[in-house]
């Protein structure tokens, strides 16, 4: 118990942390608003304009609402996320929104943006799997679905909800006119042909080699569960059996 309580102390402080964080990030932007200029004029040096840090101060608003999801859905729908898939989603934040869009590591870092998509394919994999499990141990659920079909439904989860961020990005830039996906350079220069198209493609692929890690690994675990459960059952003695045995030898 002890235990326990620790690991929760440890995910309420790492809460906090990035709480607070993104919303110092938003206070950050709002005054960098007010001091930026509204435009740059020709053939001066790149620096940001204030609309880059109005779509910055979105971003990190939406963060700072992102953080509460986990605890909404746990009072919704009356469910205990592990706490190390809280951490790690709290952590997926902080990179995200803190460290890549405030301290511009997605420029200043190679690989960031890839590294976050790996670790996103692996959450989303990890929580495909977190639902099936509460489906099989519903009371009201009749059977118990097999290892293959949950690393299928695992993966299909995972990449779906990739996809699906892939679509909200191409939104967000297309309405605030933002860079989310990469299509610019950081001072705004716009890639041509591929060269757009290649950070979409790879976050992607990135994705679904993520998702693969959690559905192959986990799928393989659950197989020999499946096996071990099936071994004991047969051994287990039939119900007719039993009842001979409890009731001793018929004179």
């Amino acid at each position: 118990m002890k235990q326990r309580t620790k690991k929760c102390n440890w995910r309420k402080l790492l809460f906090w942390f990035v709480l607070v964080t993104l919303i110092a990030s938003t206070g950050y932007a709002v005054v960098a608003i007010l001091r930026a200029p509204a435009s740059l004029p020709e053939g001066a040096p790149f620096q940001k304009i204030k609309w880059d840090y109005v779509v910055l101060l979105l971003l990190c608003a939406v963060g700072v609402l992102c953080t509460f999801l986990p605890s909404m859905l746990e009072k919704k729908l009356k469910l205990e996320l592990p706490n190390y898939m809280h951490m790690a989603y709290v952590i997926f934040l902080y990179a995200a929104i803190y460290l890549g869009e405030v301290r511009n590591f997605y420029y200043n870092v190679p690989q960031w943006d890839t590294l976050l998509h790996i670790s996103s394919g692996v959450m989303l994999g990890a929580l495909g799997f977190f639902v099936v499990d509460l489906l099989n141990r519903d009371k009201n659920m009749r059977m118990q679905l097999s290892p293959v079909f949950v690393a299928i439904f695992a993966f299909g989860f995972a990449v779906t909800l990739g996809t699906m961020w892939e679509i909200c990005e191409f939104i967000f830039d297309s309405m605030f006119d933002g860079n989310m996906q990469k299509y610019m350079l950081q001072d705004r220069v716009p890639l041509v042909g591929r060269a757009a198209l290649s950070d979409t493609m790879k976050d992607l692929i990135v994705d679904v080699a993520g998702a693969l890690i959690p559905c192959i690994v986990g799928g393989i675990a659950q197989s020999r569960t499946h096996r071990q459960r099936a071994a004991k059952g047969k051994d287990a003695p039939a119900p007719e059996e039993t009842e001979t045995l409890a009731d001793g030898p018929q004179s």
